[in-house]
């Protein structure tokens, strides 16, 4: 099969095309024939050497796709061969054919093209999983996300106005406030031109803030939020070591929390594509929330895609190219 590899650590230049084994479905897995990829940060660290796949993962980038299912592993007793999917992979999506969990599995929502189903699980179980389950936003509450225009911030934008929360961003253009205005954010903020903490606490402070940078950003969230707030990191852009006073997270109560997705156990990141499937899937199916897509690439072209994803000009996500499935 065609794929994309990794030939050193470097920039954009070091993913190039190659031919590599067909994978096999193991126990609790299925190989899906890829149409589209997704592209995410993770994969341009790992791309850097920055961020090394789980020992028993691809070493191919690619963290989800979407496709039809080719093959069964034994022990797959909800899924058949020819079902149109989207999945969490482990790694291996830059690929004409990706091994994943049956479980790390969810259907193509009806409306949507494999295209878009493309765009869905690593933004959707990264929110999901952070601001809901371990967060706990619920309806009423007031919620930053920084970096509103990114994957992540279009998916949480939607995701909690969907649950009735009041919605605030942080974005670096008067062009991504507007596209997150229109996603239903209630105010978004140009942070190259205003500050989000005094817009943030005349608000009455955040319930809960979605960040990605951390560094300089960390004491800035903390006086952002509003007591009893919840602080949830997914990210450090800025690196991931920053300064804090304790003295306001314990007199006000405050609760840090943070995780990444790919070194969790199967079981979690299925727990994850149950809740998904009952509570997200039928917001898709409606229309109520939609993947919001920047650029399409050709797998051969993953380079320019990740060039593409390092200017922080996109809004929305962007996608690989693999393969026509019928």
């Amino acid at each position: 099969m065609k794929a994309v590899e990794i030939t050193k650590a470097g920039g954009p230049e070091v993913l190039q095309l190659c031919d590599r084994p067909m994978p096999v479905a193991g126990y609790g897995e299925v190989v899906i024939q890829v149409a589209y990829a997704g592209v995410n940060r993770p994969d341009a660290l790992q791309r850097a050497g920055l961020y090394n796949p789980p020992a028993t993962a691809s070493d191919l980038p690619g963290l989800e796709a979407a496709g039809k299912v080719v093959a069964l592993g034994d022990g797959v007793a909800n899924l058949s061969i020819g079902d149109q999917v989207c999945a969490l992979l482990p790694g291996g999506g830059y690929a004409e054919f990706v091994a994943t969990p049956a479980a790390h599995c969810l259907p193509v929502p009806a409306g949507l093209t494999l295209k878009q189903a493309a765009c869905l699980p690593e933004t959707f179980f990264t929110v999901w999983s952070n601001v809901f389950m371990r967060g706990g936003l619920i309806g009423g509450e007031r919620f930053l996300v920084h970096g509103g225009s990114s994957g992540i911030g279009t998916t949480a934008i939607q995701l909690a106005r969907a649950f009735g929360a009041r919605v605030f961003t942080t974005a670096g253009s008067d062009e991504k406030c507007a596209a997150c205005l229109a996603l239903g954010a209630e105010q978004a903020i140009n942070y190259r031109d205003a500050d989000f903490v005094e817009i943030i606490r005349a608000m009455g402070g955040a319930d809960i803030i979605l960040d990605m940078v951390c560094g300089s950003y960390m004491q800035r969230n903390i006086k952002a939020l509003a007591n009893d707030g919840r602080l949830v990191q997914i990210a450090f852009l800025q690196g991931p070591k920053a300064e804090l006073n304790m003295i306001e997270v314990m007199t006000r109560r405050l609760t840090m929390t943070g995780s990444t997705l790919r070194p969790q156990s199967d079981i979690a990141k299925a727990k994850i594509a149950d809740q998904l499937r009952n509570k997200v899937w039928p917001l898709l199916t409606a229309g109520i929330v939609a993947p919001v897509m920047d650029q399409e690439f050709a797998l051969a072209d993953a380079a320019d895609a990740h060039r593409r994803m390092e200017t922080s000009e996109h809004i929305g996500k962007i996608v690989l190219r693999v393969g026509e499935v019928g």
